[in-house]
């Protein structure tokens, strides 16, 4: 966890969440998408909103429910854990692909981080 940051700032909050299919469509289809390691990452700007939000797709062909959740897990924890450098403006959908079964949370969390880079997502890279 980084040093200078609260704990409760970093809490995932409703507001930091797509939740709505027509959101997670949007992003996918008039975004841009990038392959990275374990995961695949679409984003949209949307300079109405103040925070980056994000939405997590894993399909069924990765596993069962057990390993589907814990997908999921890992790539909110890493949004979680850097979502303060990423462009505020900005909607992620990120889909687990099926190598996410083998990683541990440092992989997952160096994938994410490299595609946003690329992506050119973070603040220091705007």
């Amino acid at each position: 966890m980084p040093g200078d940051i609260p704990a409760r700032r970093l809490k995932f909050s409703l507001a930091q969440k797509l939740r709505k299919g027509w959101e997670f469509e949007r992003a996918r289809t008039e975004g841009q998408r990038l392959v990275k390691g374990c995961l695949i990452l679409n984003w949209r700007f949307d300079e109405t909103q103040t925070i980056p939000r994000l939405g997590v797709i894993t399909s069924k062909k990765i596993g069962g429910a057990v390993i589907r959740t814990r997908a999921r897990r890992l790539l909110r924890e890493s949004f979680r854990l850097h979502r303060h450098q990423l462009s505020p403006s900005v909607d992620i959908v990120l889909i687990a692909r099926q190598s996410i079964v083998r990683k541990p949370r440092t992989q997952v969390e160096k994938d994410f981080l490299s595609a946003a880079k690329q992506a050119k997502l973070l603040q220091e890279a705007l």
